[in-house]
């Protein structure tokens, strides 16, 4: 059976690689509502030594946008909503701003994006029927030195904007809204910007957790499925179900061609005695996840394959942030600069879990002979596509091909997802597919990844184009696999 499995790989394989993209882009968030934070010239280095090319900061603060000159990070900057009566009433003012803030740093510094307004739906002043002549004006200030083509402006939303996100299929803007938003979407479309929203599993979870499992809103290989009734597409994960709920509601509207933006997404590492899911291994979790989902092209079930840009919330804790606990620990890291958990920004490689919880050295995952051939199937597809596990090795002529068996295969994947995700118990899930046992199941000149070790015995396998060529033919599979029987979450929303 796997021996076919393997054989039908060139079949496939032009097919899924033809317009195979680089992978969305992530960035970072910046926010400053602190009073501990080190000086933008240090953040501006700490972010290069991350490797971080896309930054989001929520205004134009001359300081940080000269941080990052001649750096080849991406800026996306911010007019504040206090700002939005000014760059409404008077293009003079936007023109003199626009002088003022962009032009004597620009193209020293790249500045990509302008975000008009943040949030407006959440505003406690109404600034609705302000945001899209501002964003006009700010336009027209960059048409007249050239630069309308060189920096996009949207504005950002919350998922409030809707009136309705679940089943995803039935997503639909709030109809209060409405004069604003249409001509704002048409602005959006005439100036092939994108539509920016930010969104939060976290708090879905954290308000309805009898609802929202927490593998569901941390893109667990253990969650279960949830389908929508509508279309009948399965959402394993909440992160999905938020997008597509936007996308709906876009497609009601008849923008369904604008693309989607994720401006602002995270976990908090730490919140209120009641915020149980607020934790490091959950932060690390969550946004290792995410990125790798990313990185991937996964795309959503009603856009599958579809690029989508992030920006992760945030780069430091903010102690100047009001509200519960949570609000002021969504830092990746302490104003210190150390990380406060680990994070792979490639989206490929290994994350060590710093924070300990239920890692445990000395173990390997394997494929469990209790389950069905099904199971071991979808699990095998999950962590050779969406886990984003090099499966390269288990192809053939390869080290860990021998046995040419289901089980065998699905081991070597499981164990290194397992391995990869910090050894915990809820990493050897796979619908209860995985089980950990503390015996070395390598053999002969296939050798299993173990804890805090990267395997170089299996070296040889030839490798593979931006995912292996068993990562890709497993995302083939799942799409020819019939639909497995999926528990339907209700009213999660």
């Amino acid at each position: 059976m796997a021996r076919r499995h393997a054989a039908a790989v060139s079949a496939f394989l032009f097919l899924l690689l033809v317009g195979h993209c680089h992978g969305g882009k992530t960035g970072i968030c910046y926010g400053r509502n602190a009073d501990d934070l080190p000086g933008p010239d240090k953040v501006a280095q700490l972010i290069r030594q991350q490797s971080i090319k896309y930054v989001r900061i929520y205004d134009t603060n001359i300081d940080v946008i000269k941080a990052f000159a001649n750096t080849s990070v991406e800026l996306m900057v911010g007019v504040p909503n206090a700002d939005l009566l000014a760059f409404s009433q008077y293009q003079s003012n936007v023109d003199t701003w626009l002088k003022n803030s962009i032009l004597p740093y620009y193209p020293a510094t790249i500045i990509t994006y302008i975000t008009v307004g943040a949030e407006i739906t959440e505003s406690p002043i109404n600034v609705s029927a302000l945001v899209v002549p501002a964003m006009r004006n700010v336009h027209a200030a960059l048409k007249k030195v050239g630069l309308h083509k060189k920096i996009t402006i949207s504005s950002t939303h919350s998922l409030g904007v809707l009136s309705r996100s679940f089943p995803p299929s039935a997503g639909a803007f709030n109809s209060s809204y409405a004069h604003f938003l249409k001509p704002m979407l048409e602005f959006l479309v005439e100036n092939q910007a994108p539509f920016m929203v930010d969104l939060y599993p976290y708090y879905a979870y954290q308000n309805s957790p009898s609802n929202v499992s927490l593998n569901y809103a941390l893109f667990s290989p253990q969650s279960e499925g949830v389908i929508d009734p509508n279309t009948g597409l399965v959402y394993t994960n909440m992160f999905d179900a938020q997008v597509d709920s936007i996308f709906f509601a876009l497609m009601a509207l008849n923008f369904k061609t604008l693309k989607i933006m994720i401006t602002e997404t995270g976990w908090p590492h730490k919140g209120a005695a009641k915020e149980t899911g607020a934790t490091p291994d959950n932060a690390q979790t969550y946004n290792t996840n995410l990125i790798r989902h990313v990185v991937n092209d996964s795309g959503t079930p009603a856009k599958p394959g579809e690029e989508i840009d992030v920006y992760i919330f945030s780069l430091f804790n903010e102690n100047r942030k009001p509200g519960i606990e949570s609000e002021r620990n969504w830092g990746l890291f302490s104003p210190d600069q150390s990380s406060i958990y680990s994070i792979d920004w490639t989206g490929r490689g290994n994350v060590d879990i710093m924070t300990g919880g239920n890692r445990s050295n000395g173990t390997w995952c394997v494929a469990s002979t209790n389950v069905s051939e099904t199971a071991l199937q979808n699990g095998l597809n999950w962590a050779c596509g969406p886990g984003n596990v090099d499966c390269s090795a288990i192809q053939p002529s390869q080290p860990c091909y021998q046995p040419d068996t289901l089980v065998s295969h699905a081991s070597y994947a499981f164990n290194s997802y397992y391995q990869q995700n910090g050894a915990t118990d809820v990493a050897c899930g796979f619908g209860g597919a995985g089980m950990r046992t503390t015996k070395d199941p390598s053999y002969d000149t296939c050798v299993y990844m173990a804890a805090g070790k990267i395997s170089t015995k299996n070296s040889t396998a030839t490798p593979a184009p931006s995912g292996s060529s068993s990562s890709l033919f497993a995302q083939s599979r799942t799409l020819l696999l019939p639909v497995l029987p999926i528990v339907i979450a209700v009213g999660f929303l």
